[in-house]
């Protein structure tokens, strides 16, 4: 119900397209220019709305990928079946008007006030929010320790691998490669489990500060291991691709 609410008092207001920038063969970032942008908060998304010439129109929520501060960025994945995706990602180009509005969410956000040690855990384009956090906590010259479980089908389906590759000082990267791997792989090769959490996550003790997003079974699956394993309920967050709440 608050969700909705909030939705009814933002306002639809067009943007311009600044640059779109190929990720992976199916994955987008759009920067855009918000004329009326009030600001956001890492880990915060918008909604997209995309009206045909019959008057159709369809709506979709996506995660803001920029830090606050940082021009105002989304990153999109092509759904062959879908109704706004492919248009994202395949049609629109600099300089074209896009209808949003936003910025919106404020449970899985994070300020360097919320301190740490973060564990941040992604699963495909779940990565688009923990980027705006790591990005935040860099902008901000936090020294949260953060470690971030990447899971992805491929390494051609890691998005934003270039800078994940590059992470600033006390931010510690693991990469897990569920369907296919090179042959000089390093890093792990399996879904995330009790198992690999228990190698990699921070333990209970420290009192960190999950964020989780990804697909609905990624994400209920990884919240009940950490809170099994002892993290308190109330400090593992959770966004299942628009969805936000606790475990």
């Amino acid at each position: 119900m608050a969700g909705t609410a909030l939705r009814r008092r933002l306002t639809w207001q067009t943007a311009k397209v600044r640059t779109v920038i190929d990720e992976t063969a199916s994955v987008r970032t759009i920067t855009l220019d918000v004329p009326d942008w009030a600001g956001h908060q890492a880990g915060q998304h918008l909604d997209i709305r995309l009206t045909d010439e019959d008057g159709y129109v369809a709506e979709r929520s996506y995660s803001i990928a920029s830090a606050p501060g940082e021009a105002v960025a989304i990153t999109v994945e092509r759904l062959d079946d879908g109704e706004v995706s492919p248009y994202l990602t395949d049609e629109l180009r600099a300089g074209d008007d896009l209808e949003l509005r936003g910025p919106i969410g404020g449970y899985f956000v994070w300020e360097p006030g919320d301190g740490g040690p973060l564990l941040l855990l992604a699963g495909g384009s779940g990565i688009v929010p923990l980027r705006a956090i790591l990005r935040h906590r860099d902008r901000t010259s936090s020294t949260v320790p953060v470690r971030l479980l990447y899971s992805s089908r491929t390494l051609d389906d890691l998005i934003y691998r270039a800078e994940v590759d590059q992470p600033a000082s006390g931010v510690e990267v693991i990469y897990t490669l569920t369907r296919s791997h090179p042959p000089d792989w390093s890093g792990y090769t399996r879904r995330v489990d009790a198992a690999l959490l228990g190698e990699v996550a921070w333990p209970a003790a420290a009192m960190p500060l999950a964020y989780i997003c990804g697909p609905t079974s990624f994400v209920e699956a990884v919240s009940q291991i950490l809170v099994q394993s002892g993290y308190p309920a109330e400090r593992v967050k959770t966004e299942r691709f628009g969805a936000t709440g606790g475990t």
